[in-house]
């Protein structure tokens, strides 16, 4: 009986330890870590684009294409080095823990020699195949996210700086690839809406890890909810305030749709950013993309705000 139970308690023990990462279960850990879910973020790269009027065509259809790939294997060579630096740390989170990564599927040094080739080649492609706008952005992005996950993450207001300014780039870049002009009104509005998000979402893990934050962010325990609370509600009045007058730009002149769909779009914007805000009050706000994706409300305002959006380009 007694070796029953000792046996039992040995098949226990490697049940519970990872598996050695095959073939497979490599890549598949791989294309985990590179954050599947937050390719939604690239779509930005489309933003300018579509506000000029200049997204259907074939050439801007294949630029747009491959700049958004080049986007996402830069955003999944800094998640795998982010990963990579962090397992140590995500491993004391009761999510994170999970990640290939900290979890043993993908070993530490795979995920910084696969995040070094992509860092490397998505510039080098870009310099051979888009403008050299792109190429630098791209560049510029790498080196200022490399340097949040050596250091910038650990200093305060920094790095929310930082991460919004990496939602800008994504939005900015389809205009450079295009050789689109980028609206004052058009990049205050996405910078000010980053940062809404941004710190709305460190918001909700301030509160969702009160009293642990310093085990899974440190900087966590630096910030109070009641700045990240102040910060979400002026970026959010700031994003309302520079959508408004990019709308009301052209308002005194003559139009010829049916409608001055541009200006109505105000009230689309506007409702977004109030249910948007609903969760961050709540600090359900940690996972946007699961925000923006889940709840069918903000997706209908969402769609309602796209097709006045679409009318207001196309002068309908």
């Amino acid at each position: 009986m007694t070796d029953t139970a000792v046996l039992r308690q040995r098949a226990a023990g490697q049940q519970q330890k990872p598996a050695p990462p095959g073939g497979r279960g490599l890549l598949a850990g791989l294309l985990r870590t590179a954050r599947p879910r937050q390719w939604v973020k690239n779509v930005l790269v489309v933003a300018a684009p579509a506000a000029a009027g200049e997204l259907f065509s074939r050439h801007a259809l294949a630029q747009l294409g491959l700049v958004f790939v080049l986007f996402t294997a830069c955003a999944a060579a800094v998640y795998l080095v982010n990963d990579a630096r962090d397992a140590e740390a995500d491993r004391a989170h009761p999510v994170k823990r999970h990640r290939p990564v900290a979890a043993g599927q993908v070993p530490v040094p795979v995920a910084y020699a696969v995040g070094a080739a992509l860092g490397v080649l998505a510039p080098l492609l870009a310099a051979r195949l888009c403008p050299p706008a792109v190429a630098a952005l791209l560049t510029a992005y790498l080196a200022m996210q490399l340097a949040y996950c050596i250091s910038l993450k650990h200093v305060l207001v920094v790095d929310l700086a930082v991460v919004t300014t990496g939602f800008l780039m994504r939005a900015m870049v389809g205009g450079l690839a295009l050789g689109i002009p980028l609206s004052r009104w058009f990049l205050i509005t996405t910078g000010f809406g980053a940062l809404f998000m941004v710190s709305a979402k460190r918001y909700s893990e301030a509160v969702q890890m009160s009293g642990t934050a310093g085990a899974t962010r440190a900087l966590l325990t630096e910030y109070t909810t009641g700045y990240l609370r102040f910060v979400w509600q002026l970026a959010a009045g700031v994003a309302v305030l520079g959508y408004c007058l990019w709308a009301m730009e052209e308002g005194g002149v003559p139009h010829t749709s049916v409608l001055p769909w541009r200006q109505l779009s105000m009230v689309a914007f506007v409702l977004a950013v109030l249910r948007y805000a609903v969760f961050a009050d709540r600090g359900t706000a940690g996972e946007p993309e699961d925000v923006v994706l889940s709840d069918r409300p903000l997706a209908l305002i969402g769609v309602v705000w796209m097709a006045m959006y679409g009318l207001a380009v196309a002068n309908w």
